[in-house]
């Protein structure tokens, strides 16, 4: 019987390194950002929903999403934030059970599911405990802006659009802190796999 855990963190939180670790220690890792990614495709009828809410300057010249443009237009305005995410989410929603089977079904020991949105979408539920990567707020602004090129207003405005990371601590199952380095953050996944999440604990 696969366990279903969900992971999630905030934005530069460390999220997928912590998914690759898991990943190297067997885990099948069911990633919501890929599922994301693959709905809004050259041609997809996600796409055209995009294009006819916020207009044709957020497809690029190949075809596809420009994320850079998308995200200046929604990151600053909530109410077009939760347009996006009424076209987008429904979608992945379906593709993600849809994976989430098929990885239980192949009999995988662990099977997370990597979402940035899970307290907001209200799906802890359906996971047996959750997973919450942790860092502290100047570290998540420094490592987000070195990842992104954004200014400090861009970057504290992009982490202000998600739940507070120290909510999302408050909710989760398991917390690993990710504020130092990626020795001392494997060094914590290996103690939860081995306490938690392996056949034998």
């Amino acid at each position: 019987m696969s366990r279903l855990i969900g992971l999630t963190g905030g934005i530069a939180s460390g999220k997928s390194t912590v998914a690759q670790l898991l990943a190297e220690k067997g885990a099948w890792i069911v990633d919501a950002d890929q599922l994301a990614r693959d709905v809004v495709g050259v041609s997809s009828s996600a796409l055209a929903e995009i294009s006819q809410s916020f207009g044709p300057g957020v497809i690029a010249e190949d075809g596809s999403l420009d994320r850079p443009q998308l995200g200046r237009l929604v990151f600053a305005d909530a109410e077009a934030r939760e347009r996006l995410n009424g076209i987008v989410h429904p979608r992945v929603l379906e593709l993600s059970r849809h994976e989430i089977r098929q990885a239980q079904e192949s009999g995988a020991q662990l099977v997370v599911y990597d979402v940035p949105l899970l307290y907001e979408t209200e799906r802890s539920g359906e996971f047996d405990g959750t997973l919450v990567v942790w860092v502290d707020p100047l570290t998540q602004l420094l490592r987000l802006r070195q990842r992104t090129g954004l200014t400090e207003d861009e970057g504290r405005q992009r982490i202000a659009s998600q739940m507070p990371l120290t909510r999302k601590r408050e909710l989760a199952t398991w917390v690993v802190d990710n504020s130092g380095s990626r020795e001392a953050t494997q060094a914590q996944v290996e103690s939860l796999w081995a306490s938690e999440f392996s056949q034998n604990s």
